[in-house]
């Protein structure tokens, strides 16, 4: 319900993007806090590379909500033992974080709808969600000028990466 809500305001402009220059580390930090939990919980392993002194014009809320929902949903969709790793890197024109898990992949003629808003695969119904994390993710990192990319392999995972412009 909290996603349907964010998603409502964000699309309406009840809430707008207040990018400020700052650390992206906070922002992941603060990201990986809301999953740590549930991982632990599977034994899954997180992994992150992230140099505290990138800095990047972003919206710390938001961009941490979008990293959320795909870390949230690589905790979902990782089995028990399984691993996360996240990376940041910056390039000359984006700042790139990967978020890969060792999941259980997403079939290549279902990649280009796993960002609908609603979209859920058949075999997952039995797993909580409603459909709308990777798409507010996606409204999020657009906002700001950037974009997600998802490559992957039925039983060995996915990569997640979102690319942030620098301003």
């Amino acid at each position: 319900m909290q996603a349907m809500i964010k998603t409502s305001r964000l699309e309406t402009g009840v809430i707008a993007l207040d990018r400020k220059v700052q650390p992206i580390y906070n922002t992941l930090a603060a990201a990986l806090g809301g999953i740590l939990l549930n991982a632990e919980k599977k034994n899954i392993h997180v992994n992150v590379e992230c140099p505290s002194d990138i800095l990047l014009a972003h919206d710390r809320k938001w961009t941490s909500e979008a990293l959320f929902n795909i870390l949230d949903n690589a905790v979902k969709y990782t089995p028990t033992g399984g691993d996360i790793q996240v990376s940041v890197q910056s390039w000359e024109l984006y700042m790139k974080i990967d978020i890969m898990d060792s999941g259980k992949g997403i079939a290549e003629s279902r990649q280009g709808v796993i960002f609908k808003r609603y979209y859920r695969e058949e075999e997952v119904h039995d797993i909580e969600g409603i459909g709308i994390g990777l798409y507010l993710a996606r409204e999020i990192v657009t906002m700001q000028g950037g974009y997600i990319k998802v490559t992957s392999t039925v039983g060995h995972g996915s990569t997640f990466s979102i690319f942030l412009p620098h301003e």
